[in-house]
């Protein structure tokens, strides 16, 4: 299973990450992307943009208006929310127009602690 991990970390830890992966030649084991704040991933990951991620996992390239019929939702209100997902990173735009979700699942991890 493809599976993609959210995660809250600073860019210039992603940074590093990255740097080590280039370095040694090692593609990191599991696909991420990162926030640089958790309030961050709660804008961009909003409960309506949740289900549409659900409804796009592991079905390939769609439209939007497949999408939104997925989701059950208003063409519009899909196409807002994909620009965003799209912005963010979360969502990759095919050759053709499509959009997709290359992941089956979606993990999400950041720690909270004491200041």
């Amino acid at each position: 299973m493809k599976t993609v991990t959210l995660d809250v970390r600073t860019p210039a830890d992603s940074m590093t990450d990255f740097a080590r992966a280039w370095k040694t030649g090692k593609a990191q084991k599991t696909a991420r992307i990162s926030f640089a704040t958790p309030g961050l991933l709660w804008r961009v990951l909003t409960e309506k943009r949740w289900e549409l991620l659900k409804v796009l996992c592991g079905a390939g390239p769609v439209s939007i208006r497949e999408a939104a019929r997925r989701a059950q939702r208003d063409v519009k209100a899909v196409h807002g929310d994909v620009t965003a997902l799209l912005n963010a990173g979360v969502l990759n735009k095919t050759e053709d127009g499509y959009i997709v979700f290359p992941y089956e699942a979606v993990k999400v991890e950041f720690l909270l602690q004491a200041a």
